[in-house]
């Protein structure tokens, strides 16, 4: 080989080894699957701790990992699809809200799965134990659908002329049956009548405050859902014109408009849902991982709101309420 053709052969191989290793980087970069109910324009606060969580632990999307997200825009029946392609891709852990913990469980016993569940994870089959949830799936567990009793209660002492209550529940959501016994019980003890409305869809939330238009309820509570959560900047100005008290869960209903809201701090959770997946990133097992549970309900309410309604919040929940917005 002339020297000239080797020094040109030499010099293409020197440009063409850093695309090659940079792909070659590219390929042990991480990916984290994120499975959740709901679409990400509803859920940004969600998203963005998510991904604050990841950072406290040294990860950085787009960086040194990368996030692939599946949504299921509230059809809860595409969750299995998802799921078995997030499997397919060789993700390194799946971030699951509670709808599509299941499906994706069912797909895979190996890749780590971190769970977000408003309800028991025990009940609902995610985990055997809080403490040494074993196998490949650990979570964060914030328990908002068994505080219906309480949300029905505090709503009632906030407009107390109230004598029919809209529960509007997420029928295909996993725990929506557990938190309508829990407020169906306290409506019986209250001596509340309760009006069940279902909605899944876009179209059936407008067809439930049609309803509402015509049945004029006191006062209304949606139950904890990511799908109806993510619907609340459609739902909270339906429930202005129709000049409707509300209680809700997470706070984020209230920051949107609504009226109250009692739970635990939905945000927060992604983020230490984060931090989980981060922690797996780098090692640990999810089945050595308790599963975190909650140590404070908040309770929040929205005073403007509240005025505009011409409701005066009583002292008592003032007093009680963690945060109060005017």
């Amino acid at each position: 080989m002339k020297r000239r053709e080797f020094i040109s052969l030499l010099g293409g191989a020197v440009a063409a080894w850093p695309v090659s290793a940079r792909a070659q980087q590219a390929d042990r970069i991480p990916v984290v699957g994120f499975l959740n109910a709901a679409s990400r324009e509803g859920i940004p606060e969600f998203v963005a701790a998510f991904r604050q969580g990841l950072k406290e632990i040294g990860f950085v999307d787009g960086q040194n990992v990368t996030i692939e997200y599946h949504w299921a825009e509230g059809r809860n029946d595409r969750l299995p699809a998802l799921a078995a392609d997030l499997v397919r891709r060789q993700v390194a852990v799946i971030v699951a809200n509670s709808p599509g913990v299941l499906p994706a469980k069912a797909e895979t016993a190996t890749i780590p799965i971190v769970f977000l569940s408003p309800g028991d994870p025990v009940a609902q089959g995610f985990v055997t134990s809080l403490n040494r949830p074993g196998g490949n799936v650990t979570g964060v567990s914030f328990f908002n659908t068994t505080l219906g009793s309480k949300r029905l209660e505090l709503l009632h002492q906030m407009v107390p002329r109230a004598a029919t209550i809209a529960f509007l529940v997420n029928p295909s959501f996993p725990t929506a049956e557990i938190d309508l016994q829990d407020t169906q019980a306290a409506a019986r003890t209250l001596a509340l009548r309760l009006l069940v409305l279902h909605a899944a869809s876009e179209s059936e939330i407008e067809t439930v405050f049609a309803s509402l238009a015509q049945q004029k309820p006191d006062a209304l509570i949606v139950n904890p859902d990511p799908y109806l959560t993510s619907r609340r900047h459609q739902i909270v100005p339906l429930l202005a014109r129709l000049s409707m008290p509300s209680a809700h869960s997470p706070r984020d209903w209230v920051v949107s408009g609504a009226l109250m809201s009692y739970g635990t701090n939905t945000v927060d959770a992604y983020r230490q849902a984060g931090v989980y997946a981060g922690r797996i990133l780098k090692g640990e097992k999810p089945g050595d991982l308790p599963v975190t549970q909650p140590t404070k309900f908040e309770l929040v309410i929205n005073v403007k709101t509240a005025k505009a309604l011409g409701l005066e919040v009583p002292d008592r929940l003032l007093a009680l309420a963690d945060e109060v917005i005017e």
